[in-house]
């Protein structure tokens, strides 16, 4: 079975490879010709090439003299279908061509694609470098095999004109894929980082019970010691047990932290974190087949900083208030960013809260959501909510008459980066 696998994995890249010189064949058809009665073409085979090579990667060489040859003998094959003549003619007559994909692939087999990727300025001009090289030799091969009579100085005009739109075409197409790629991505980690990041919390109120636990247990140890021996044991064998379970939930709780602590790779504009929460939630009303409206109001905007409490805090607000909705209705996400101060005020038309309730929903274990066994809800909670505002030394209140609305209330310096 092993020794299947990398004849499996060498068929695969040749289907790609094929696949790649066959679908660059296919568009360098769709063409323009700039010079009359000359074989010189511009078509979009270039472009589906340049397209493969970045979003998979593939031997550049071998790619680029499969790709050649296909075109010269696809191009050789059509020709006598449509004007006659034979093979061997045709085939001299599309070798420029396939010295164009052959030469365009050895320059980026000489360059860190990989790297340059990250720097799509570099990569556009390297390619539009590329182009007119692998035109020009073209060109001249075109010049020598079948016309002498073709004005080389316009020719490297346009080969330069048609290089620059040819190349940043496909890296900015390239560039739009992953960056919507990458913002997914994170949407997802900031996602299971916030959660991750309350479980970090609920675990260091755990670990400051289990330490007040084992203290109690160990003077129940010292009272029972002088007249119950055996009492005194099991009791001291009690605290033993819950200062192991204590280690362990420390080591647990250091794990989480160093993950939910981490460094992003760029600054989230608060509006930018906002967007990322309204869209997961939509989702989320899509899953739950509800028809909500959900409406961003964001005036003001600055970069910010604690993105994953910020992130939990809003993102279960928003989560509760898609639950709170039966069948259909809105959501207002509106941010009210001062000087000392920033409000997050989250409002729904749900079925809203029982003004008798409202004094102990954001008591620790306080749930309104239950399963069909009758289990309640394992959410993070508003418990924890308000736990997560008041370490950012914010504030959590609610009123629930038409609608339901949440404040939360944060010094704007907790959540605002500063400028460096």
């Amino acid at each position: 079975m092993e020794s299947t696998q990398p004849h499996i994995k060498t068929m695969k890249l040749f289907f790609f490879m094929l696949l790649v010189g066959l679908l660059t064949a296919i568009g360098g058809e769709i063409k323009i010709i700039p010079f009359e009665e000359g074989p010189f073409r511009f078509g979009l085979g270039s472009i589906i090439f340049f397209f493969a090579l970045l979003i998979r990667p593939l031997p550049i060489v071998s790619t680029g003299l499969l790709t050649a040859l296909i075109v010269i003998v696809g191009r050789s094959l059509l020709d006598i279908f449509i004007y006659g003549q034979s093979f061997v003619t045709h085939i001299v007559e599309h070798l420029p061509a396939g010295a164009f994909y052959t030469v365009f692939a050895l320059c980026f087999k000489l360059i860190p694609l990989d790297e340059l990727k990250k720097q799509p300025l570099m990569l556009g001009l390297l390619a539009t470098a590329f182009e007119v090289l692998s035109n020009t030799i073209e060109h001249v091969l075109t010049d020598i095999l079948l016309v002498s009579d073709q004005e080389t100085f316009t020719s490297f005009l346009l080969f330069i004109l048609v290089g620059l739109l040819r190349s940043f075409f496909v890296v900015g197409i390239y560039s739009m894929i992953t960056m919507s790629e990458q913002k997914k991505q994170l949407k997802q980690l900031m996602t299971i980082h916030s959660e991750l990041y309350v479980e970090a919390l609920y675990l260091q109120k755990t670990m400051t019970q289990i330490e007040q636990l084992t203290a109690n247990s160990y003077q129940l140890y010292k009272k029972l010691k002088t007249n119950e021996e055996q009492l005194a044991s099991e009791a001291l064998h009690i605290a033993q047990e819950i200062h192991e379970v204590k280690k362990d939930n420390e080591r647990i709780h250091a794990g989480l932290s160093k993950i939910t602590k981490r460094n992003y790779p760029s600054n989230f504009l608060l509006s930018e974190l906002l967007s990322f929460i309204i869209e997961a939630n939509e989702n989320y009303a899509a899953y739950l087949n509800k028809s909500i409206s959900i409406t961003l109001i964001c005036p003001d905007d600055y970069q910010t900083k604690n993105h994953i409490a910020l992130f939990a805090i809003l993102n279960n607000l928003m989560a509760n208030a898609v639950e709170a909705i039966e069948e259909s209705g809105f959501i207002t996400l509106n941010v009210v960013a001062e000087q000392d101060m920033t409000s997050f005020i989250v409002e729904d038309n749900g079925v809203g809260i029982d003004p008798a309730l409202i004094p102990i929903i954001f008591d620790a274990g306080y749930t309104s959501k239950f399963n069909e066994q009758g289990q309640g809800s394992t959410g993070i909670g508003l418990s924890h909510t308000k736990t997560i505002v008041e370490n950012l030394e914010g504030n959590i209140h609610v009123t629930s008459d038409s609608s339901t609305c949440f404040v939360v209330q944060i010094p704007t310096e907790n959540i605002q980066k500063e400028n460096d």
